[in-house]
């Protein structure tokens, strides 16, 4: 059942990326080719080091998947739809999953990204900056070097025992913001 689940939201993410790539929305402005990003708020430990220029700010809505190992929840991967919010039908621009990576759904891009540091904010998942380890395409996520995930809320792992193989997704939002070298 839990691979049947997986197999359907993968296909889903598969088919909605060829569908943006295709059709080409015009949700493609959200990243950069529209009026001058604002700077965000982050903790002075997450700010993104000189030398490289906001490029994307994207609120996402999805969820963190723990799975039970050895009686402890430990996490298995986030599911996240990020929009444009400067958009008013709020348009899904990219889907967030296991790896990281971020896929693009205007123009099939990607980044793949690690955790560089973690701040941890008291009842949500901690806020993070991430570092590009790699990118694809042409597009919002091309040369993509550093990522925020700020202003998290939900998603923490149970804290409660648990047995065998079970699996819990907890509901979260954030903001990620997408930086890439300043030519």
């Amino acid at each position: 059942m839990k691979l049947v689940k997986r197999l359907v939201l993968t296909s889903t993410a598969v088919a909605t990326v060829a569908v943006g790539t295709f059709l080409g929305t015009a949700a493609g402005h959200a990243a950069g080719s529209g009026p001058a990003l604002t700077a965000v708020k982050a903790p002075a430990a997450l700010a993104v080091p000189d030398g490289n220029r906001l490029t994307g700010v994207f609120p996402a809505r999805g969820v963190q998947t723990y799975t039970c190992t050895d009686g402890v929840w430990k996490l298995l991967e986030p599911a996240a739809t990020l929009t444009d919010k400067r958009d008013r039908a709020h348009r899904t621009v990219a889907l967030h999953s296991r790896g990281p990576v971020w896929v693009s759904t205007v123009d099939g891009s990607a980044v793949n990204a690690a955790a560089l540091v973690t701040s941890p904010k008291t009842g949500t998942i901690p806020e993070l900056l991430l570092k590009s380890t790699a990118t694809r395409g042409a597009g919002v996520f091309a040369d993509v070097s550093y990522i925020q995930r700020l202003d998290t809320t939900g998603g923490v792992a149970p804290t409660t025992a648990c047995t065998g193989t079970e699996q819990v997704s907890v509901p979260y939002t954030a903001t990620y913001a997408f930086y890439k070298p300043a030519k």
